[in-house]
């Protein structure tokens, strides 16, 4: 056993190949389970199923060898042959919910939740008050989103010991609670697991659950915490920069956010906020170039075209908002949120006929919105489309009846 067990530990493959058949003619029985249990406990699970194997062959109707030697087996990817050894376990034999336990284990990876639940209300009908059946219950509702059922027998357990099967309950019912939008309860046991364990997840979840109550110090302190502990942990930093920017420290949001960008390159949203950061900073050119490089990640990424353009009609960049919009139609990507952008620019380079153009795709999107019919009214006057113009101003004069302007406009084509 000593010898076998250094091996284990040495990671000596071939010096357990040596040891491992004398060890199963020689050993007692207990002995052989034992180093089983201690080569799943380390990943060996090829040896694992031989000893397995050796043991169903003495016992053939040990009921708990045929449970273990299955969860080896769907380990090994042999599902088939787990899954008849499971099926073999006669339905009066005491490890029976054991049994049902490990299907519905099973049949969750699977994606099959239905069936799962089934099995382990099965197994809760056998053993009603056991904690293990209820905790996998619990884990199933929470996998499933359903998260009120979970939190009710979570707290149940919760009651009972702090920790089960190895799960700090606190830290589990912190995920629940944030999952289900519960973020003031989420927020406490948080800070609970805290004081058992000090991880990065915890750190970053109770500083989400801050964030969403609106306890923006108290996040900014708990994510550098965090920055401390896993610089790399890279959801942390826009997190830290919208926490800065809620306070409105828009110089700190920006140099957080920034602190970001040099640990993760490659994340869309983490340019898309340095952008809008650096126009809250009045930095108009840094801004365009982090929104083009959140575009050059992603073409289609809408948020962030929309922003960019915006700045360029803000700043009469005409041709460029001309030159974005050429580039989303020739990624074959069209939005309509863009349309009272491209008319205008258009309209500014007298391209009157691919205005006119756009306007008329806009209209259906933006008919009730006034500034883009004050716009399009006014084009179509200069342009000649007096007809038009006077359904504009009639339409404007509907949705602010109180604006004299409107009134004036149409009484001109009166």
């Amino acid at each position: 056993m000593n010898d076998m067990l250094q091996a284990i530990q040495n990671g000596d493959l071939a010096q357990i190949d040596v040891l491992l058949e004398s060890f199963l003619i020689n050993e007692a029985p207990a002995e052989q389970y034992e180093i089983a249990e201690v080569f799943m406990q380390y990943g060996y699970i090829n040896e694992a199923d031989r000893v397995f194997e050796h043991l169903q062959f003495l016992f053939p109707e040990e009921a708990q060898i045929a449970i273990d030697r299955a969860t080896v087996l769907m380990e090994k990817g042999e599902e088939d042959d787990a899954l008849d050894l499971l099926m073999g376990v006669p339905d009066d034999a005491p490890e029976y919910p054991q049994t049902l336990l490990v299907l519905a284990d099973y049949y969750q990876m699977q994606g099959l939740f239905e069936v799962a639940e089934q099995r382990i209300n099965e197994a809760l009908q056998i053993l009603p008050l056991e904690p293990l059946l209820q905790f996998a219950k619990a884990e199933l509702l929470f996998e499933t989103g359903r998260f009120t059922e979970a939190v009710r027998i979570y707290e149940e357990l919760y009651e009972i010991d702090k920790t089960f099967a190895g799960v700090s309950l606190a830290q589990r019912l912190a995920e629940v609670y944030r999952a289900g939008a519960g973020y003031e309860a989420a927020f406490e046991y948080y800070m609970e697991a805290l004081e058992e364990d000090v991880t990065p997840d915890l750190l970053f979840g109770s500083a989400y659950a801050a964030f969403q109550t609106q306890k923006y110090e108290l996040a900014i302190k708990q994510l550098e915490d965090l920055k401390e502990l896993d610089p790399d942990y890279f959801s942390a930093y826009l997190l830290l920069a919208e926490s800065y920017a809620m306070l409105e420290d828009n110089k700190q949001a920006l140099v957080a956010i920034k602190e970001g960008l040099k640990r993760d390159e490659y994340d869309k949203s983490l340019f898309l906020f340095a952008g809008k950061m650096a126009l809250k900073n009045s930095l108009s050119e840094e801004a365009i170039g982090y929104l083009q490089e959140a575009i050059a990640l992603d073409p289609e990424y809408m948020e962030a075209i929309l922003v960019l353009m915006s700045v360029y009609t803000t700043e009469q960049r005409y041709e460029a908002v001309i030159d974005l919009y050429e580039f989303v139609k020739r990624n074959e990507f069209d939005w309509s949120a863009l349309y009272p952008f491209v008319a205008e620019a258009y309209d500014k380079e007298e391209q009157f006929e691919k205005a006119y153009e756009i306007y008329t795709l806009a209209y259906n999107d933006f008919k009730e919105d006034v500034s883009f019919l004050e716009k399009y009214c006014y084009f179509l006057l200069e342009e000649g489309k007096r007809e038009e113009a006077k359904q504009i101003a009639q339409q404007l004069m509907a949705l602010q009846p109180a604006e004299q302007q409107w009134s004036d406009l149409f009484d001109r084509f009166e």
